[in-house]
Protein backbone atom coordinates (compact mmCIF):
# COMPACT_ATOMS: atom_id res chain seq x y z
CA UNK A 1 0.00 0.00 0.00
CA UNK A 2 1.27 3.21 -1.12
CA UNK A 3 0.84 6.60 0.84
CA UNK A 4 0.86 8.87 -1.37
CA UNK A 5 -2.96 10.44 -1.59
CA UNK A 6 -4.37 8.28 0.77
CA UNK A 7 -6.13 10.39 3.78
CA UNK A 8 -5.93 10.20 7.54
CA UNK A 9 -7.12 11.90 10.37
CA UNK A 10 -4.84 12.40 13.21
CA UNK A 11 -5.81 12.67 16.62
CA UNK A 12 -3.28 14.60 19.35
CA UNK A 13 -1.68 15.81 15.97
CA UNK A 14 0.29 19.01 17.97
CA UNK A 15 1.49 16.80 20.73
CA UNK A 16 5.09 15.74 21.02
CA UNK A 17 4.40 12.24 18.72
CA UNK A 18 1.50 13.42 16.83
CA UNK A 19 3.58 16.65 15.54
CA UNK A 20 6.45 14.41 14.35
CA UNK A 21 4.06 12.00 12.74
CA UNK A 22 1.98 15.06 11.02
CA UNK A 23 4.95 16.11 9.57
CA UNK A 24 6.37 12.52 8.44
CA UNK A 25 2.93 12.38 6.76
CA UNK A 26 3.08 15.52 4.79
CA UNK A 27 6.75 14.28 3.65
CA UNK A 28 4.68 11.10 2.44
CA UNK A 29 2.17 13.50 0.56
CA UNK A 30 -0.57 11.90 2.46
CA UNK A 31 -3.65 14.30 2.91
CA UNK A 32 -4.06 14.98 6.53
CA UNK A 33 -6.84 16.42 8.39
CA UNK A 34 -5.81 17.12 12.19
CA UNK A 35 -7.74 16.87 15.90
CA UNK A 36 -6.12 18.19 18.91
CA UNK A 37 -7.92 20.06 22.30
CA UNK A 38 -5.43 22.90 21.07
CA UNK A 39 -7.20 23.32 18.11
CA UNK A 40 -10.72 23.61 20.15
CA UNK A 41 -11.78 19.81 19.64
CA UNK A 42 -12.58 17.87 22.51
CA UNK A 43 -12.42 13.93 21.14
CA UNK A 44 -14.93 13.28 24.43
CA UNK A 45 -17.69 15.48 23.02
CA UNK A 46 -19.27 13.15 20.39
CA UNK A 47 -21.42 15.96 18.69
CA UNK A 48 -18.46 18.08 18.43
CA UNK A 49 -16.49 15.53 16.97
CA UNK A 50 -19.30 13.75 14.58
CA UNK A 51 -20.18 17.44 13.77
CA UNK A 52 -16.54 18.11 12.11
CA UNK A 53 -16.16 14.59 10.48
CA UNK A 54 -19.11 14.83 8.60
CA UNK A 55 -17.45 18.22 7.13
CA UNK A 56 -14.20 16.52 6.30
CA UNK A 57 -12.90 14.39 3.60
CA UNK A 58 -13.26 10.85 3.33
CA UNK A 59 -10.67 9.44 5.65
CA UNK A 60 -8.73 6.44 4.74
CA UNK A 61 -7.41 5.82 8.09
CA UNK A 62 -7.22 7.03 11.51
CA UNK A 63 -3.69 7.62 13.96
CA UNK A 64 -5.66 7.88 17.30
CA UNK A 65 -3.07 9.34 19.25
CA UNK A 66 -4.94 11.83 21.01
CA UNK A 67 -4.77 11.46 25.22
CA UNK A 68 -3.59 12.10 28.73
CA UNK A 69 -0.14 10.98 28.57
CA UNK A 70 1.68 12.05 31.41
CA UNK A 71 1.50 9.12 34.48
CA UNK A 72 1.89 11.35 37.65
CA UNK A 73 -1.13 13.85 36.22
CA UNK A 74 -3.48 10.40 35.81
CA UNK A 75 -2.96 9.54 39.41
CA UNK A 76 -3.50 13.04 40.51
CA UNK A 77 -6.95 13.32 38.23
CA UNK A 78 -7.77 10.04 37.20
CA UNK A 79 -11.98 10.68 36.61
CA UNK A 80 -10.46 12.80 33.79
CA UNK A 81 -7.81 10.49 32.72
CA UNK A 82 -10.38 8.20 32.08
CA UNK A 83 -12.61 10.24 30.38
CA UNK A 84 -10.28 11.52 27.65
CA UNK A 85 -8.54 8.30 27.08
CA UNK A 86 -11.37 5.82 27.07
CA UNK A 87 -14.37 7.59 25.80
CA UNK A 88 -12.11 9.21 23.43
CA UNK A 89 -11.09 5.99 22.20
CA UNK A 90 -14.64 5.07 21.97
CA UNK A 91 -15.76 8.13 19.99
CA UNK A 92 -13.13 7.28 17.40
CA UNK A 93 -13.85 4.08 17.14
CA UNK A 94 -17.36 4.95 17.15
CA UNK A 95 -16.44 7.00 13.73
CA UNK A 96 -14.59 4.78 12.02
CA UNK A 97 -17.70 1.69 12.29
CA UNK A 98 -20.01 4.39 11.29
CA UNK A 99 -17.92 5.84 8.09
CA UNK A 100 -16.05 2.57 7.42
CA UNK A 101 -12.73 3.74 7.88
CA UNK A 102 -10.73 0.57 6.99
CA UNK A 103 -7.85 1.31 8.94
CA UNK A 104 -7.12 2.42 12.89
CA UNK A 105 -4.02 2.57 14.41
CA UNK A 106 -3.84 3.19 18.30
CA UNK A 107 -0.89 4.73 20.09
CA UNK A 108 -0.81 2.61 23.62
CA UNK A 109 1.58 1.77 25.68
CA UNK A 110 3.86 -0.27 27.59
CA UNK A 111 1.27 -2.16 29.86
CA UNK A 112 3.13 -5.02 31.75
CA UNK A 113 3.62 -3.84 34.71
CA UNK A 114 6.65 -5.93 36.53
CA UNK A 115 8.15 -8.48 34.40
CA UNK A 116 7.82 -11.92 34.25
CA UNK A 117 10.59 -11.99 32.29
CA UNK A 118 12.66 -10.24 29.73
CA UNK A 119 12.41 -9.14 27.43
CA UNK A 120 9.07 -8.59 27.44
CA UNK A 121 7.12 -9.74 24.44
CA UNK A 122 3.65 -9.16 23.39
CA UNK A 123 2.03 -12.08 25.05
CA UNK A 124 3.33 -11.14 28.40
CA UNK A 125 0.44 -10.80 31.20
CA UNK A 126 -0.83 -7.45 31.03
CA UNK A 127 -0.92 -5.85 34.21
CA UNK A 128 -1.95 -2.27 34.80
CA UNK A 129 -0.27 0.21 37.29
CA UNK A 130 -1.22 3.39 36.82
CA UNK A 131 -4.72 5.05 35.84
CA UNK A 132 -2.84 5.98 32.47
CA UNK A 133 -1.52 2.38 31.88
CA UNK A 134 -5.45 1.23 32.58
CA UNK A 135 -7.01 3.87 30.28
CA UNK A 136 -4.56 2.03 27.58
CA UNK A 137 -5.71 -0.96 28.47
CA UNK A 138 -9.40 -0.31 28.59
CA UNK A 139 -8.60 1.50 24.91
CA UNK A 140 -7.08 -1.52 23.43
CA UNK A 141 -10.14 -3.66 24.74
CA UNK A 142 -12.10 -1.47 22.97
CA UNK A 143 -10.29 -2.02 20.00
CA UNK A 144 -10.75 -5.44 19.86
CA UNK A 145 -14.20 -5.14 20.88
CA UNK A 146 -14.80 -3.46 17.33
CA UNK A 147 -12.48 -5.75 15.51
CA UNK A 148 -14.85 -8.54 16.73
CA UNK A 149 -17.98 -6.87 16.23
CA UNK A 150 -17.71 -4.60 13.07
CA UNK A 151 -14.92 -5.94 11.88
CA UNK A 152 -12.70 -2.99 12.09
CA UNK A 153 -9.14 -3.53 11.45
CA UNK A 154 -6.85 -2.19 14.43
CA UNK A 155 -2.64 -1.78 14.93
CA UNK A 156 -1.89 -1.64 18.52
CA UNK A 157 1.17 -0.24 19.15
CA UNK A 158 3.21 -0.43 22.23
CA UNK A 159 5.88 2.14 22.75
CA UNK A 160 8.58 1.53 25.59
CA UNK A 161 9.93 4.53 26.79
CA UNK A 162 10.08 7.74 24.00
CA UNK A 163 12.31 10.41 24.16
CA UNK A 164 13.92 13.13 21.52
CA UNK A 165 13.40 16.31 20.45
CA UNK A 166 10.33 18.36 21.30
CA UNK A 167 9.24 15.97 24.65
CA UNK A 168 8.31 18.02 27.92
CA UNK A 169 10.75 18.81 30.61
CA UNK A 170 8.38 16.34 32.74
CA UNK A 171 9.90 13.58 31.02
CA UNK A 172 13.23 12.00 32.62
CA UNK A 173 15.45 13.13 29.54
CA UNK A 174 14.71 16.41 28.58
CA UNK A 175 14.37 16.87 32.33
CA UNK A 176 17.95 16.20 32.86
CA UNK A 177 19.03 18.04 29.65
CA UNK A 178 17.45 21.01 31.36
CA UNK A 179 19.43 21.08 34.48
CA UNK A 180 22.76 20.94 32.47
CA UNK A 181 22.76 24.97 32.85
CA UNK A 182 22.44 25.42 36.28
CA UNK A 183 25.85 22.30 36.57
CA UNK A 184 23.56 20.73 39.42
CA UNK A 185 21.35 17.56 38.10
CA UNK A 186 19.02 16.57 41.21
CA UNK A 187 16.83 13.30 40.55
CA UNK A 188 15.35 10.80 42.66
CA UNK A 189 16.74 6.62 41.98
CA UNK A 190 19.56 6.14 39.96
CA UNK A 191 19.04 2.44 39.27
CA UNK A 192 15.67 1.91 37.27
CA UNK A 193 16.35 0.57 33.74
CA UNK A 194 14.66 1.50 30.89
CA UNK A 195 14.30 0.72 27.17
CA UNK A 196 14.22 4.15 25.16
CA UNK A 197 13.41 4.19 21.81
CA UNK A 198 13.99 7.77 19.80
CA UNK A 199 11.04 9.38 18.33
CA UNK A 200 12.21 9.33 14.76
CA UNK A 201 11.93 5.11 15.31
CA UNK A 202 8.37 5.58 16.83
CA UNK A 203 7.30 7.83 13.97
CA UNK A 204 9.25 5.26 11.53
CA UNK A 205 6.81 1.98 13.15
CA UNK A 206 3.87 3.83 12.60
CA UNK A 207 4.74 4.68 9.15
CA UNK A 208 5.17 0.93 8.97
CA UNK A 209 1.99 0.46 10.47
CA UNK A 210 0.23 2.51 7.98
CA UNK A 211 1.48 0.61 4.83
CA UNK A 212 1.12 -3.23 6.62
CA UNK A 213 -2.09 -4.78 5.14
CA UNK A 214 -2.36 -7.17 8.16
CA UNK A 215 -5.58 -8.01 9.26
CA UNK A 216 -7.29 -8.39 12.43
CA UNK A 217 -6.19 -6.80 15.78
CA UNK A 218 -2.02 -6.79 15.89
CA UNK A 219 -0.27 -5.40 18.59
CA UNK A 220 3.62 -4.89 18.79
CA UNK A 221 6.15 -3.52 20.94
CA UNK A 222 8.03 -0.52 19.72
CA UNK A 223 11.64 -0.66 21.74
CA UNK A 224 15.08 -1.18 20.66
CA UNK A 225 15.51 -4.27 22.75
CA UNK A 226 18.06 -2.78 24.98
CA UNK A 227 17.85 -0.94 28.64
CA UNK A 228 20.04 1.83 30.36
CA UNK A 229 19.43 3.05 34.11
CA UNK A 230 18.86 6.23 35.11
CA UNK A 231 22.98 7.09 36.37
CA UNK A 232 23.52 5.15 32.74
CA UNK A 233 21.59 8.04 30.90
CA UNK A 234 22.81 10.83 33.05
CA UNK A 235 26.48 10.14 32.67
CA UNK A 236 26.25 9.81 29.06
CA UNK A 237 24.57 13.06 28.52
CA UNK A 238 27.66 14.82 30.94
CA UNK A 239 30.25 12.54 28.60
CA UNK A 240 28.50 13.53 25.22
CA UNK A 241 28.12 17.22 26.59
CA UNK A 242 31.59 16.97 27.62
CA UNK A 243 30.22 18.56 30.48
CA UNK A 244 32.48 17.38 33.55
CA UNK A 245 31.88 20.26 35.73
CA UNK A 246 28.33 18.89 36.54
CA UNK A 247 27.00 17.93 39.80
CA UNK A 248 24.72 15.25 40.18
CA UNK A 249 22.81 14.08 43.27
CA UNK A 250 20.13 11.47 44.19
CA UNK A 251 17.35 11.48 46.94
CA UNK A 252 17.28 7.27 46.13
CA UNK A 253 13.22 7.95 46.88
CA UNK A 254 11.94 4.66 45.48
CA UNK A 255 8.56 5.45 43.96
CA UNK A 256 5.61 2.74 45.18
CA UNK A 257 5.59 -0.42 42.67
CA UNK A 258 8.98 0.69 41.29
CA UNK A 259 10.02 -1.36 38.05
CA UNK A 260 13.19 -2.41 37.94
CA UNK A 261 14.58 -3.01 34.27
CA UNK A 262 12.37 -2.79 31.07
CA UNK A 263 13.36 -4.57 27.45
CA UNK A 264 11.21 -4.80 24.87
CA UNK A 265 10.95 -7.84 22.47
CA UNK A 266 10.94 -6.29 19.26
CA UNK A 267 10.76 -9.36 17.30
CA UNK A 268 7.47 -9.39 16.09
CA UNK A 269 7.83 -5.69 14.72
CA UNK A 270 10.94 -6.78 12.86
CA UNK A 271 9.28 -9.69 11.12
CA UNK A 272 5.44 -8.32 10.36
CA UNK A 273 6.14 -4.80 10.39
CA UNK A 274 9.31 -4.84 8.88
CA UNK A 275 10.53 -1.86 10.99
CA UNK A 276 13.65 -2.03 13.36
CA UNK A 277 15.32 0.55 15.29
CA UNK A 278 17.99 2.78 13.91
CA UNK A 279 18.56 5.58 16.40
CA UNK A 280 21.09 4.27 18.95
CA UNK A 281 21.19 6.10 22.33
CA UNK A 282 24.11 7.80 22.02
CA UNK A 283 22.95 9.75 18.58
CA UNK A 284 19.82 9.91 19.97
CA UNK A 285 20.91 11.85 23.73
CA UNK A 286 23.50 13.88 21.01
CA UNK A 287 20.77 15.35 18.86
CA UNK A 288 19.09 16.38 21.61
CA UNK A 289 22.01 18.00 23.16
CA UNK A 290 22.50 19.66 19.92
CA UNK A 291 19.11 20.89 19.91
CA UNK A 292 19.45 22.25 24.25
CA UNK A 293 22.14 24.55 22.33
CA UNK A 294 20.57 26.09 19.45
Amino acid sequence: MKLKGISALVTGSKGFIGSHLVSSLKENEVVIEEIDIKNGIDLTNWEQLHGFIKNTFTIDMIFHLGAIVFVPYSFENPRITYVTNVVGTLNLLEIARMYDIKKFIFASTYVYGQPQYLPIDEHHPIQAISPYNRSKILGEELCKGYHQDYGLHCIILRPFNIYGTGQSKDFLIPSIIAQLASKKITLENPDPMRDYVYIDDVISAYMKAATYDGKGVEIFNIGTGVSYSVKEIVDKIINLGQMNDITVSYTHKIRENEISNIVADIQKAKEKLKWQPKMDIDSGLSTMLKENTL
